[in-house]
């Protein structure tokens, strides 16, 4: 079971990106999928999560009404659409999935996101 996030970058203050997390080995049918990140010297926090089959999504305040995530059930992939970037966003993003009930088992490698300012 493999985790691929990918779509990290550098953006301006403002700017927007895509990242994205394709899952390989397995698929994420019935799970929750989610984005967390963890900036230099901080804790890991959740972005936002997504109920694979019903679309249900939830999302931490700080990011609530800039970012959106998303899933691709044919293409076995989910997004996360950052938009209106802040430098305080800067962080390495990890994509995750579990079974309802569970914690997060599956873990991508991590993408770096650096926003200018």
């Amino acid at each position: 079971v493999q985790l691929q996030a990918s779509g990290g970058g550098l953006a301006q203050a403002g700017g927007s990106l895509r990242l994205s997390c394709a899952a390989s080995g397995r698929s994420f049918s019935g799970d929750v999928m989610a984005w967390f990140r963890q900036a230099p010297g901080k804790d890991r926090e959740l972005v936002a999560s997504i109920t694979w089959s019903r679309g249900s999504t939830s999302y931490a305040d700080s990011v609530k009404g800039r970012f959106t995530i998303s899933r691709d059930d044919a293409k076995n992939t989910g997004y996360l659409q950052m938009n209106s970037l802040r430098p305080e966003d800067t962080a390495v993003y990890y994509c995750s999935s579990r079974k309802a009930g569970q914690t997060y088992k599956y873990w991508g490698q991590g993408t770096l996101v650096t926003v200018s300012s």
